[in-house]
């Protein structure tokens, strides 16, 4: 309900500190909300941008009083299974190793895990293309739960 307009207020801030907003989550508790935003940079996010990060956005949220009532504020980096939310983060890391789940069964199945082959957008439909043991699965965008980058601990790496 408020995710939208949180990320309308927070994004200018975010980017004007030198970071892309990755995602964020927004979720009534029962006595309070939780704000939680992932940034990221291409050197990397230090536990001290996320504290300056996180001042500049609870001036925002306040002066908006959005969420309205009390909030926690979580301000952290993606981390090694980074959430894959937007368009362009399923085309940055084609040929990684990512999970996603689907709202609904596809093929049987609801948990998909392997290499995001490609994403691509025909006609209005955008369909992320994963190799998932050998098979090939073409998955409707829309039908996408959730999204991570998998992290390849015996590797050292992603994959």
């Amino acid at each position: 309900m408020y995710k939208e307009k949180i990320r309308e207020m927070i994004e200018p801030v975010i980017e004007g500190e030198g970071f892309e907003l990755v995602d964020l989550e927004c979720q009534r508790g029962k006595v309070r909300w939780l704000v939680r935003i992932y940034i990221d940079c291409e050197r990397g996010v230090t536990i001290d941008d996320c504290a300056s990060v996180s001042g500049e956005i609870g001036e925002v949220l306040s002066v908006y009083d959005v969420p309205p009532g009390p909030y926690d504020l979580e301000v952290s980096s993606p981390g090694l299974d980074r959430p894959l939310a937007r368009d362009k983060d399923f085309l940055k890391y084609r040929g990684e190793t990512v999970k996603i789940r689907t709202k609904e069964a596809l093929e049987g199945r609801k948990n998909f895990r392997g290499r995001l082959v490609d994403y691509v957008d025909a006609e209005g439909e955008k369909t992320i293309i994963m190799e998932v043991d050998g098979k090939i699965y073409r998955i409707p965008r829309m039908f996408v739960a959730k999204a991570n980058l998998q992290y390849d601990l015996e590797g050292g790496g992603k994959h």
